[in-house]
């Protein structure tokens, strides 16, 4: 019978192509009556229309007019020999009419079987378009199905608007942060086909952990669409910048219209915004309930303040993403009595870097500084180690802190190959911190455009091909202080960018070898595959713009008060992190405590969250840094270590 159905669907799919085909000069229009006939052909065709329930109500109808219709005439002829009542008579019609097999069974005279062969021969007729009708219903619920327009009935979920790839690394950061929750749940909503969505998050999201991901598609700026995602009774809300958009930044502000126009009160929204001229409409849309992440201006301050010491992209990455420790905000707890320096040692496992007083967090607060009631700012590995409670029983020991000292700034040489959009903030950027007199050299293979005017900087641009070996030679000595490599975004698609920075790595890091020079050298990438390639290159370190945005998003949306913090970090102004000489602060070649590393760095007004060691790096891909090392964990003091320490300089 199922093959049965399936014919029927054939048949009428080329029937309808057939009619389709044929032109409408041969189907002559017939003039509009208001016959009898006509009024009842207008309303079959009404019903009709209405779907699979009323063409299966209308072959329910058919099969008792048919019963009926046989009923009465065995009964008025006396055609059966069994003799019963008329509903008995009706039932064994309906048995007669559904299943062919009942004919088997019929006694009784020729006209009797006869009789019922012909309500059998009918009964096959209704019930094969009966299949018909309710395989091609339930094709159609499967084709809804898999369009993905049910409305997700979920609370307290996680929704993701527009699509990216950046989503990958957004729902693999979402998954491990969902660890501790119970039932997650993940709704994503795009303008692109359901089963591809969930087939790609299949091949690039290698494990859930446990939380659920349902894709929706639709237009996250269409408010209809929108309430697919359930919106309304989300925990957070991330909003994607497309990639495949002519003016993103307009999608973005309209979607947050849709999501806004209700009013101020919903769930906390992150959204992207790829230029910086439409942060201020954004954020006029947007209102309190919204944080905008400017993606150019992340990831120029990043590329920055990587490329002022190696080993930074690694601490940063450490403390953006959920795979190893990460800052969470510590509100009740029992050192209210104490100095901040002396809150620094009293959790074995966690690492106090801030405090915020009155919602405003400040990093690396004075040492004599009294904790009072504020919330701690504090890196940890997860939530669930954090307690109020001291727990570390480790105490400096103040007979091997340092007492090494930094040079005064000298002016700088750095060199910057490549161009793109986000260029231009990387120039700003790198003259905050460049002592005046510096000079910098930028080489690239296309056209430069703004240029800004710079105070401390001097900028030289040159013409040339990056990939060129001679012309890397030219301006790669041994005297900079700092190599920049930016991908061509701009210009190139992204695995032609990545491949053009690649060779240009491979060059600058065989020519630098050749004067034993150990100038850092940091690169941006585009893919984040191609970050392990990059290391072949012995690259300092590798900004992935996509991943570092993706990491950023998450964890904003799973806690406002992180932008503050975010850009204190990433900005200027305030305390930075900075990975300085190990003797500065401990007793070199000494076995040391982490606890007394720390004490070291507040002895300097600074904060420690981590120690970077070549002796770490052995076996590891995080350039050999440990952040948030326990307080009774030992260090044996080597030449060349790093304390990574937040500092206001």
């Amino acid at each position: 019978m199922a093959r049965t159905g399936q014919q029927l669907r054939q048949r009428t799919a080329k029937a309808m192509a057939q009619s389709r085909a044929t032109p409408a000069a041969a189907r002559p229009a017939r003039a509009p009556r208001s016959s009898l006939g006509d009024r009842l052909h207008y309303r079959f065709d009404n019903s009709m229309s209405r779907g699979t329930p009323a063409l299966i109500a209308w072959l329910t109808l058919v099969t008792l007019l048919l019963i009926l219709l046989f009923s009465v005439v065995v009964t008025v002829f006396g055609l059966s020999d069994q003799q019963g009542d008329f509903g008995e008579s009706m039932f064994g019609n309906l048995l007669h009419a559904l299943d062919p097999g009942t004919i088997g069974g019929d006694t009784g005279t020729w006209r009797f079987k006869l009789t019922m062969l012909a309500l059998t021969i009918a009964g096959l007729f209704i019930v094969s378009a009966l299949i018909g009708v309710i395989a091609a219903g339930i094709d159609t619920k499967l084709a809804d199905l898999r369009r993905g327009r049910s409305i997700v009935l979920e609370k307290d979920h996680t929704v993701i608007l527009g699509w990216s790839d950046s989503i990958f690394t957004i729902v693999r950061e979402l998954t491990i942060a969902n660890e501790s929750r119970r039932k997650p749940v993940i709704v994503i909503l795009a303008d692109r086909d359901k089963v591809e969505m969930e087939e790609d998050l299949r091949a690039k999201v290698d494990d859930f952990r446990g939380t659920r991901v349902v894709c929706r598609s639709g237009s996250p700026m269409d408010i209809d669409d929108l309430e697919l995602s359930s919106h309304t009774t989300a925990r957070s809300v991330i909003l994607l910048a497309p990639e495949d958009s002519d003016d993103p930044d307009s999608e973005v502000i309209k979607t947050l219209l849709a999501l806004t126009h209700s009013g101020p009160d919903g769930p906390r929204i992150v959204a992207e915004i790829r230029n910086p001229t439409n942060l201020e409409a954004a954020r006029l849309v947007g209102a309190d309930r919204t944080v905008l992440l400017d993606i150019r201006e992340t990831v120029a301050k990043l590329v920055v303040q990587t490329s002022r010491q190696s080993g930074a992209a690694a601490v940063y990455t450490e403390l953006f993403d959920y795979g190893g420790d990460e800052i969470y905000f510590l509100e009740e707890h029992s050192l209210a009595g104490r100095t901040y320096a002396e809150a620094q040692l009293a959790f074995e496992k966690a690492t106090l870097i801030g405090v915020i007083d009155d919602g405003v967090p400040t990093l690396n607060p004075a040492p004599d500084t009294v904790i009072g009631r504020h919330t701690l700012i504090v890196v940890a590995e997860d939530d669930s180690v954090l307690s109020g409670e001291p727990d570390s029983t480790v105490l400096p020991d103040p007979s091997r802190l340092g007492t090494g000292t930094g040079t005064g700034d000298h002016p700088t040489r750095a060199l910057l190959i490549g161009w793109n959009e986000r260029a231009p903030i990387v120039l700003r950027e790198m003259d905050h911190y460049a002592p005046p007199g510096s000079s910098l050299t930028v080489l690239t293979s296309f056209d430069v455009h703004d240029v800004p005017h710079l105070v401390n900087l001097e900028v030289t641009v040159v013409p040339g091909l990056t990939t060129d070996r001679s012309t890397l030679e030219e301006h790669v000595g041994p005297d900079l202080d700092q190599v920049l490599v930016l991908c061509y975004s701009d210009d190139l698609a992204p695995q032609a960018a990545d491949a053009r920075t690649l060779v240009t790595l491979l060059h600058v890091r065989d020519i630098l070898s050749r004067f034993d020079a150990a100038t850092p050298v940091v690169s941006e990438m585009l893919d984040d595959r191609n970050r392990v390639l990059a290391q072949v290159a012995h690259v300092d370190d590798v900004v992935v713009s996509g991943e570092i945005v993706s990491l950023l998003v998450t964890q904003l949306s799973e806690d406002h008060r992180l932008e503050a913090v975010f850009d204190q970090l990433l900005g200027d102004e305030g305390s930075e992190i900075y990975l300085r000489p190990a003797e500065w602060y401990v007793e070199p070649g000494a076995e040391v405590s982490y606890a007394t590393i720390i004490a070291g760095a507040s002895r300097r007004n600074e904060t420690a969250i981590g120690y970077k060691s070549e002796a770490l790096a052995e076996g590891e891909a995080s350039f050999g840094v440990r952040v948030n090392p326990a307080k009774s964990e030992t260090f044996h003091v080597l030449p060349g270590d790093r304390v990574v320490v937040l500092a206001d300089d």
